[in-house]
């Protein structure tokens, strides 16, 4: 395995990738989503410890979603085991999985406990005009909360993958992950900054219809889908972003005997 560097348009390429491949099986992909987005809620709801699990199940549930794409792309319907595919490849792995979900999640909570500490929100929203508002402290939390999140989330982009199908350590997984998104950092900035336009784009098209016909209600049936779309296409492009950032070296043959190596 080795890092392939990509030209800077080839987050276009990605964003057009995950689209293609959600159109090849999309009840199969929105049903994935709304069993994860289910799944998460019952896992919170366990005392203690519940929350930390739903955090920590993100990379595997990232590689479950890469995993159905990957069977999109060869021609193959993606059912509910992609989810549980990462704990079904090996012990080894199993356990380098479950390590790369506890160390997610302890980011997760140090990042929490960093903002919790830098910023002092009040406990009470604010009011004005009758209509309850968020303080200004939830904005700057918010800033902060995503200044911290975006190394982490350089991280964590290729680890789930280079676990599971390249067998990478744990800590080597974020390594080479955060490595290749720095490589590759002008066709990622490229991929998210397309991910905007569409869904801000898409947006406005749609708003600027329902003003124009007066059908406002019309407008919001649309966006909400839309809105619920963008998500899934999301992680379905998370695969080819994986899939063209590394390159496998095939693996060296035995030369035939009595020729010389």
């Amino acid at each position: 395995m080795k890092l392939n560097i990509v030209p800077a348009r080839t987050g276009i390429l990605w964003v057009r990738q995950g689209i293609q491949a959600f159109m090849k099986q999309p009840l199969a992909l929105i049903g994935l989503f709304f069993i994860y987005m289910a799944f998460v809620p019952l896992v919170s709801w366990i005392p203690l410890v519940g929350p930390l699990i739903a955090i920590a199940i993100a990379p595997a549930a990232t590689l479950g979603f890469m995993a159905a794409t990957r069977e999109t792309v060869n021609g193959k319907f993606p059912t509910p085991m992609v989810f549980v595919s990462a704990f079904r490849a090996g012990r080894d792995r199993l356990r380098a999985m479950l390590v790369l979900g506890g160390l997610y999640a302890g980011c997760v909570v140090l990042i929490m406990l960093l903002v919790g500490l830098l910023v002092d929100l009040p406990a009470t929203p604010m009011k004005m005009d009758g209509k309850t508002m968020p303080p200004p402290e939830y904005f700057n939390a918010m800033m902060l909360v995503l200044a911290f999140y975006l190394p982490v989330s350089l991280m964590f982009w290729h680890a789930p993958a280079l676990v599971h199908w390249h067998g990478v350590s744990p800590v080597k997984s974020l390594f080479f992950s955060t490595v290749a998104c720095l490589r590759n950092f002008r066709a990622l900035t490229l991929f998210g900054l397309t991910w905007f336009l569409l869904v801000v784009g898409a947006g406005v098209f749609i708003t600027a219809l329902g003003s124009i016909f007066g059908r406002q209600d019309v407008a919001g049936w649309v966006l909400a889908p839309f809105i619920l779309l963008v998500p899934i296409t999301f992680f379905t492009s998370l695969y080819f972003t994986f899939r063209d950032s590394f390159v496998a070296e095939p693996e060296p043959t035995e030369p035939p005997p009595g020729e010389p190596t």
